[in-house]
């Protein structure tokens, strides 16, 4: 990951920053997950806290399914930004109410959150306070179904990240053209307007509605990530492969606590006037900045469903290159 999307070329590693994840559940291993996942790659930093969804040492419950995105989300914020602590946030249950307590004191505490989660579109806007912090970063997965849109990446004041199959060889080179992955989420929100950035940037017409996602990041677990995760779940445990939008969201707000490192205010989320992120696929910059996805489908809904040059609704703007986007980011 960190060579095909030029992470190794970046000169940050997120030192100063934290990196908060917002889950739900407990995982009672992620401490010890999280040495061993480092041991292998060889990475040092990514000091880790966790706590309740308020703040507090009282953890919720085991839950299997949830300790593995629980390490997926943690190591892999780790291998991308190794400088930056990390602190994990341990909702009481998967409710939105939980999740969104989570998110609230999360966003006291780091400048960029992660969110692996989402739920229904419809009526979601009277959620949107949670995200609307001046200063602030979140970053959504848009969903492991195909198309449809769900929330909170719907919300204009998160990064929404969708999914990509992204070949490699082993050196990290790329053994074939990023196509769209077909368990992508994207779409047109119900509920949402669409953001200024949007309208400006254009994106194809949604009647007037928000649409996701905005980048992308491989999602494919054919192409998946290596994941250490030792609770065991239906019999899995050791080390796995996990693909899912999921797998995006932290590696992006792992990336922004990258450019955090080097800006003297964070990038931040929190405007539905302008974002950085469209900006930086503007004119002659899109192609340093960004790979844009042009084949691929995410179902069978014509134009909404398949990728095409520029913004679609299974890809948003594309995948990073990495190093130049960072460098983009921390000057504008």
């Amino acid at each position: 990951m960190r060579a095909a999307y030029g992470f190794n070329a970046a000169s940050s590693t997120g030192a100063g920053q934290t990196i908060a994840i917002v889950d739900a559940y407990d995982d009672p291993s992620i401490a010890n997950d999280l040495a061993v996942f480092k041991a292998q790659y060889g990475i040092t930093g990514c000091n880790l806290t966790k706590v309740n969804q308020s703040g507090g040492t009282k953890l919720p419950r085991t839950n299997s399914g949830w300790a593995q995105e629980i390490s997926l989300d943690v190591e892999w914020a780790c291998a991308i930004a190794p400088g930056a602590n990390i602190l994990l946030v341990e909702a009481s249950s998967a409710s939105l109410s939980n999740l969104l307590a989570g998110v609230d004191y999360a966003a006291k505490h780091a400048n960029v959150v992660s969110m692996s989660f989402g739920g229904g579109d419809t009526g979601s806007s009277s959620y949107d306070t949670h995200f609307n912090v001046p200063g602030k970063s979140f970053v959504a997965s848009s969903g492991d179904n195909g198309t449809g849109a769900s929330y909170p990446a719907t919300s204009p004041f998160v990064l929404a990240v969708g999914g990509t199959t992204l070949p490699l060889n082993a050196d990290g080179s790329r053994a074939g053209a990023e196509t769209v992955w077909s368990g992508s989420g994207g779409g047109v929100s119900t509920s949402e307007s669409e953001p200024a950035y949007q309208s400006a940037f254009p994106i194809p017409n949604t009647g007037g509605k928000r649409g996701i996602p905005d980048v992308a990041y491989n999602a494919d677990p054919q192409t998946g990530v290596a994941v250490y995760d030792s609770t065991p779940n239906q019999g899995s445990s050791g080390w796995l492969v996990f693909g899912g939008t999921s797998a995006g969201a932290p590696q992006w707000a792992a990336l922004i606590a990258l450019t955090d490192a080097g800006r003297s205010t964070p990038v931040a989320t929190s405007s539905a006037s302008t974002s950085p992120y469209y900006n930086a696929a503007t004119a002659s910059v899109y192609t340093s900045n960004y790979t844009d996805i042009t084949s691929g489908t995410n179902g069978t809904c014509g134009s909404v469903c398949t990728a095409a040059v520029g913004y679609d609704f299974a890809t948003g703007v594309g995948s990073p290159k990495a190093a130049s986007l960072i460098s983009y980011l921390q000057s504008h």
